[in-house]
């Protein structure tokens, strides 16, 4: 399906890839930030780790409405408001990963930024995935 795209001489990256090569016969998916909200647009929780599994848990839903899967990610770009806070959380957030996600560990790059749109959010995560024709 996908090639990770790894320097041999490189420490081993942990939880992510630092490139994925896909073939270009597949469909491409797009998905649009998601937050750590329900789908009826509610915030269940502040804690920044039940935001951080609400959030895959959306990405998930999604790529379900295409045919796809975790396995189909290539790419994430995480936002987040408080790196220290992801830092501290760091085991919790890998947990939360893995349960919602599997171990599927595209591409990814994370920014702390000020604030996000949604004043109680404090993680947004964009997705990009490849769905083999």
């Amino acid at each position: 399906m996908h090639e990770i795209l790894h320097p041999s001489n490189w420490k081993k990256a942990s939880g992510y890839a630092n490139g994925i090569a896909v073939p270009a016969d597949g469909k491409t998916l797009y998905l649009g930030g998601q937050i750590g909200w329900t789908g009826d647009q509610q915030f269940e929780s502040d804690d920044f780790v039940d935001q951080v599994r609400q959030a895959l848990a959306n990405i998930v839903a999604i790529l379900a409405e295409a045919g796809a899967g975790p396995e189909h990610l290539v790419r994430l770009t995480w936002y987040v408001t408080d790196k220290k806070e992801y830092l501290a959380r760091l085991r919790e957030v890998g947990e939360a990963y893995r349960d919602v996600l599997g171990r599927n560990f595209p591409a990814m790059t994370m920014v702390q930024v000020v604030a996000l749109v949604e004043d109680r959010a404090k993680v947004e995560i964009e997705a990009t995935a490849v769905l083999p024709s």
